[in-house]
């Protein structure tokens, strides 16, 4: 079956299932150069139902009925498959060219879920890409970007990502993937960006063997509350003589066109104090650790050191011995402020730390940086959910399709479960209303790991709760921060955020959160900047690991702003005298200083290019929309800016 429009041609094969997409001369075909392994393995990217009952290609139906169907918006093949086993399962697919753009949107649409139990769907499957050439490479949004060569040495696949390739978190930060072919003796470099229209339960799949010769990607779709219940859909747009800027650019122009791009100057209109941010250096510390004896992180052999303590006023005394240093804007992040602890109790964190300096302790600290025009933020947490909290009721807990709570005992405060997202903004609304009443003047908060973990779905009938509403509640809290004039932030970023968040902990590249010198998944590029860099304010490490890496560099090419103290949540009081602190800071200003001035400079603009120099992975370049670049040599750990 045949189909064209707008300089787009779908060809369907009815018997195998497969396709072929051409356009601007150039050919892409689903199926081609599956491995037998991976697809036993229920890992492979050909299109079939992953059960609890069993697996089920699509071929496997009883009865196959296909057709074109043409509408105002467009034409294409409409499928439609039943009958697996005796089951009344029944779907059908649409794969179709957008009359407006050429684009193709495929999708798959439920129409009887009775007698299967779908855990997967995988489809549209992947197209042949195996050509095993180091300029054929694909583009994978797990966390801040990574390009994968096609002769790549170590293997990838999803187990190598985090939280399996998922999009709307640390495995996809957007929801898409693309591959560009190389250029062959007549034609330009040809690709395509496949996104996910439906990220709320979806991810994708890769298979790539060490030294390739291929890599498979496709879409994977899951249930929503133990159904598939709705079309999931993924529009695969075509490019000639692209890179990876061009395919980056294409992708914000998407979203642009949806409503979806915030830039800082538009959030800079709503609160002007974004533009105080840019510029400034973080300094991450905390106040208060105890961690519970039924944590994971509880030391047995050594229990004096699961509690620490630093007072507010020390905290002050670092702020000021920094200040005499000459640093001169500075964001604090304050982890462990509360009363119970860093990560304990929540959502019942108030008030203060009476051991700390209680309600006046914070607030002298938090004169003293605004004095020196420093700003202020706290840590924050409203999915970990604590038995020990005063007010914890399971009916307010994410509950399961069967019935029961998820339970672990993991960080700091031990038993917990998680609270219902939908219910999240109640708890943000009642707590800063405190803080107000309190006289806590906050510049910034933190709401931790909303950006970077998945969304819950909840199944208790008083509070029943999609991923895809999840991350709407998850907006609301950052909504209610900004309506009050603070600054909101979490841990990672991701592209249902972008609109609500201002800033975040840090949007790292996978490597930066492995040991360094490590083998990686590919080549680090800043997908994500590419396309939100004027959206979002992230810091960086700068840590230098010598000949490993100078994560500073990373900084740079990334038009980001600088950690000039990054310590853990338990950390004590060593380093912040004045000796120490010269001892530990002085160079570190002076290289933030740096970051910062660059940060200044670039902060509010878009990305315009990143860029291999002369072809050569190890030297990169960005250029920024008033023309600015920098230019990174990874071999030398150098760097210029003009």
């Amino acid at each position: 079956m045949k189909c064209d429009c707008s300089g787009t041609t779908v060809l369907f094969n009815t018997d195998t299932l497969s396709f072929t997409f051409i356009r601007d001369n150039a050919e892409w075909q689903s199926g081609a150069g599956r491995t037998e392994e991976a697809d036993s393995a229920g890992t492979g990217s050909s299109p079939r139902l992953i059960c609890k009952e069993g697996q089920y290609a699509f071929q496997d139906a009883a009865s196959i009925h296909h057709e074109i169907r043409e509408t105002g918006t467009g034409i294409g093949v409409y499928s439609t498959f039943s009958g697996f086993e005796g089951a009344a399962y029944t779907f059908s697919t649409y794969i179709w060219i957008e009359r407006a753009s050429g684009d193709v949107i495929c999708e798959w649409i439920p129409r009887d879920e009775g007698g299967l139990h779908v855990t997967r769907v995988l489809w549209p499957g992947e197209f042949a890409f195996d050509d095993g050439s180091s300029e054929s490479c694909s583009l994978l949004t797990h966390q801040q970007g990574v390009m994968l060569p096609n002769d790549w040495p170590m293997p990838v696949g999803n187990a190598d990502i985090a939280f399996s390739g998922r999009f709307c978190m640390a495995g996809g930060y957007m929801p898409w993937f693309a591959q560009i072919r190389k250029p062959g003796p007549q034609s330009a470099c040809a690709g395509y960006i496949a996104i996910c229209e439906t990220p709320w339960d979806a991810g994708y799949q890769i298979e790539h063997p060490a030294h390739g010769p291929y890599t498979h990607m496709g879409m994977r779709f899951e249930p929503s509350l133990g159904r598939m219940a709705y079309r999931r859909r993924v529009r695969y747009r075509f490019l000639s003589d692209c890179d990876h800027t061009a395919v980056c650019k294409a992708y914000r122009e998407y979203v642009n066109g949806r409503g979806r791009l915030r830039t800082l100057r538009e959030k800079a209109v709503r609160n002007p104090a974004v533009r105080d941010l840019i510029g400034s250096s973080w300094v991450h510390v905390g106040i208060k650790s105890d961690v519970q004896p039924e944590s994971s992180f509880y030391d047995h052999d050594d229990p004096e050191a699961n509690r620490t303590l630093v007072t507010f006023a020390q905290r002050e005394e670092q702020i000021k011995a920094l200040h005499a240093m000459g640093a001169r804007k500075l964001y604090l992040h304050l982890d462990g402020w509360g009363e119970p602890g860093y990560d304990n109790r929540h959502p019942d964190y108030l008030p203060a730390c009476a051991e700390a300096g209680g309600w006046n302790g914070i607030r002298s600290l938090i004169e003293t940086c605004h004095g020196y025009g420093y700003m202020f933020g706290i840590h924050d947490q409203y999915r970990d959910y604590y038995y020990a909290a005063r007010t914890f009721d399971e009916r307010n807990a994410v509950h399961l399709p069967d019935g029961s709570i998820p339970v672990s005992s993991r960080w700091a405060g031990g038993k917990q479960t998680f609270l219902c997202a939908q219910l999240a903004p109640d708890y943000v609304r009642r707590n800063y209303a405190e803080l107000r009443r309190n006289g806590i003047d906050l510049d910034c908060a933190y709401l931790d790991v909303f950006t970077c973990n998945e969304g819950d779905e909840c199944a208790d009938p008083d509070h029943r709760m999609t991923r895809r509403e999840c991350y709407e509640r998850r907006n609301e809290c950052f909504e209610h921060l900004l309506a009050h004039g603070i600054l909101p932030s979490s841990e990672e970023v991701s592209d249902w955020a972008v609109p609500s968040l201002v800033f975040c902990h840090y949007a790292p590249y996978d490597f930066q959160m492995r040991e360094p010198g490590g083998p990686r998944q590919g080549i680090p590029v800043p997908l994500y900047n590419l396309v939100y860099h004027d959206c979002v304010i992230q810091p960086w490490m700068m840590e230098d690991h010598g000949d490993a890496d100078d994560y500073m560099l990373y900084a740079l090419l990334n038009g980001g702003a600088p950690y000039l103290v990054r310590e853990g949540p338990a950390a004590g009081v060593d380093g912040i005298t004045d000796d120490m602190a010269h001892a530990t800071t002085g160079h570190d200003l002076e290289r933030c200083a740096v970051v910062s001035a660059f940060h200044e400079r670039v902060g509010m603009l878009e990305l315009a290019r990143h860029e291999f120099v002369g072809g050569d992975p190890h030297i990169q370049r960005s250029v920024f929309a008033d023309g600015t670049s920098v230019t990174c040599d990874f071999r030398t750990q150098t760097y210029q800016v003009d």
